[in-house]
This record gives structure tokens, C-alpha cells and sequence, in this order.
């Protein structure tokens, strides 16, 4: 809830519990390096999970893939999969993109 404050020719918004700023302040414009800070932060944070997860799962199976079979921990074993499994989504968005290029190119020379 927003109530809006006009005193001494001056505009101020005054948020729920009375914190207030002024309106005609301006706003940090997001840049890209405090995206890319956000995107460190959030990537450090899932490394850390991913590595407990390895730790905690390390457990030796079998793994059998085409004519091949090895031991490893369960752990990598599951990052090995998860991992294929990126690389085939990114490789089926990747031919997607460049359909969509192509596409768009031949649009563009359609219109000229």
C-alpha cells in the first residue's frame, strides 16, 4: 500500500510503516556487471550444492554405456549424466537458433 504525499511543494511516497523516499530521485540503472555479479553469486551457490551431493553420494556402482563398463562414484556418475544430458538440450537449442536465423534472414531479403 502507497500513499502519496505532497508537503512543501516537495513529492514523497510513503511505503507501509512510514519509510519514505523521495520520488523524483533517480534509480541505479542495472548494469551488465552487476548481472553478471548476480549470475557468480548464484553459480557459486549451486557449485557448493552440487558438491555436496558428490560427497554425500559416493557410493562405487557400475556403469555399463554401449560396449563399455567402469566403476565410479554414484555421485559423478550422476553429474556425468545430467551434464549429457545439458549438452544434448543445448545442441538441439542451438540447431533451433540457427533455423530461426536462417528464417528471419530469408524474410528480410523477401521484403527488400
Amino acid at each position: 500500500m502507497m500513499i502519496r504525499m505532497v508537503e512543501n511543494g516537495v513529492d514523497e511516497t510513503e511505503g507501509v510503516g512510514g519509510a519514505g523516499h523521495r520520488v523524483d530521485e533517480e534509480r541505479l540503472a542495472r548494469t551488465r556487471t552487476g548481472g553478471i555479479w548476480v549470475s557468480v553469486v548464484v553459480a557459486a551457490v549451486v557449485l557448493v550444492f552440487l558438491l555436496v551431493f558428490i560427497l554425500q553420494n559416493s557410493d562405487g556402482v557400475t556403469v555399463h554405456f554401449l560396449w563399455m563398463a567402469g566403476n565410479l562414484p554414484l555421485g559423478v556418475a550422476m553429474l556425468f549424466a545430467v551434464l549429457a544430458g545439458a549438452l544434448l538440450v543445448a545442441l538441439v537449442g542451438t540447431a533451433r537458433i540457427l533455423q530461426l536465423r536462417r528464417s528471419a534472414k530469408h524474410r528480410a531479403r523477401k521484403q527488400k
